[in-house]
């Protein structure tokens, strides 16, 4: 038992021979900034990414309806009747396909707004407010215009 606690004695008095010098500050390096010293307890994202992944994997698309013929020849018989009234400048709502840039399959997007150009040779419509929608997207087209043709 004696020696027990000469050996607690001894241990607690381990390092009285240091304990009240003046803390070394160095010649040769700075001394780091707080906020330095305080970054490197902030925690490690071991995983840098994966929850980005997770949430990207989860984020639903649709995906690309194929029309069949008869809506294909109501959308052709609607483009035929816009550009005969295109001088006009008619305003439509548009629904049209945006394919996903990082997946499989897109969104349905709906835009309204005046036609400003139909681009026959790039297979595109542009709207006054610059949207461009490629013409084989097109789901549905809507406005006054096909009111009087039906």
């Amino acid at each position: 038992m004696r020696e027990q606690n000469l050996f607690k004695e001894k241990e607690t008095h381990k390092y009285d021979d240091i304990i009240n010098l003046p803390h070394h500050v160095s010649v040769k390096h700075p001394q780091m900034a707080l906020l330095d010293r305080a970054a490197q307890f902030s925690p490690f994202a071991a995983l840098t990414g994966h929850e980005d992944s997770i949430r990207e994997t989860a984020r639903r698309t649709e995906d690309f309806l194929e029309l069949d013929e008869d809506k294909k020849e109501q959308l052709d018989e609607k483009m035929r009747c816009l550009l005969e009234h295109f001088t006009e400048k008619p305003e439509i709502t548009l629904t049209y396909f945006v394919p996903d840039e990082k997946k499989d399959g897109g969104a349905y997007v709906t835009h309204c707004g005046r036609v400003r150009k139909i681009d026959t040779c790039h297979h595109r419509l542009i709207f006054e407010d610059r949207t461009e929608v490629p013409l084989q997207f097109i789901f549905e087209i809507d406005g006054e215009i096909f009111k009087d043709a039906e």
